[in-house]
């Protein structure tokens, strides 16, 4: 059973305290920090004015660079072993295919 753990962490100059599990801590403190500069930029930028809304965009780029990576890692991810089986039977079972209609459309020797 896991230990639960009161957490402070420093968001563009508020403190909050959140309750996470202790193996959490850590991931839960570099997520607040990570956050904390991603609100910083868009405030020091001073397009956008208010807490609240900094959250929001700082929210909105968070979710783009997230769907970005995961679609990175859907391309990059290599077929599962079974698919990559059935493609390969495909593909032998395509050449015998074309080796015998290649065969049929060889015309016979005279003679």
């Amino acid at each position: 059973m896991s230990q639960t753990a009161t957490v402070r962490v420093d968001i563009l100059g508020k403190e909050y305290r959140i309750s996470c599990e202790e193996e959490e801590r850590e991931e839960l403190v570099a997520a607040a920090r990570y956050l904390d500069g991603k609100m910083r930029i868009i405030s020091d930028h001073g397009r956008v004015v208010g807490a609240e809304r900094i959250a929001v965009m700082a929210a909105l780029n968070i979710a783009h660079e997230l769907m970005q990576t995961q679609s990175r890692n859907a391309a990059a991810q290599p077929l599962p072993v079974n698919l990559t089986l059935q493609v390969m039977d495909m593909q032998r079972k395509i050449d015998r295919a074309l080796d015998n209609d290649a065969q049929m459309e060889l015309p016979l020797g005279e003679g």
